[in-house]
């Protein structure tokens, strides 16, 4: 068995913190396993990296469990989103409307 190592990164960052951890793993090494071997949870208490996202230079990854790493990559924690994207969207532009008919009646 080939026991080359490879040099990977590993990022997460909240609004006011951000940490990257550089870190030599086993060729055959998953997105998962090096997030779970970078330590970053004594950076970032009750960070779950057995659920967290994950995702490569800014392209989230369906399958980190999955995904070998090759020399070089950075391996992105993306944090759980708080709401639904298309909800906020709706929401806006329902407050833009009502907005923009209150002007119309003035």
């Amino acid at each position: 068995m080939d026991n080359k190592m490879i040099v990977v990164e590993v990022v997460y960052a909240l609004a006011d913190k951000q940490k990257l951890l550089r870190l030599s793993v086993p060729c055959g090494t998953t997105m998962r396993q090096a997030a779970e071997q970078s330590g970053m949870q004594a950076h970032f208490p009750g960070l779950d990296l057995a659920n967290s996202p994950l995702g490569i230079f800014g392209k989230a990854v369906a399958k980190p469990q999955e995904r070998v790493l090759e020399d070089g990559e950075r391996v992105e924690i993306y944090r759980p989103l708080i709401a639904d994207p298309k909800e906020v969207r709706k929401q806006r532009a329902a407050k833009a409307a009502k907005a923009k008919v209150g002007k119309e009646g003035d």
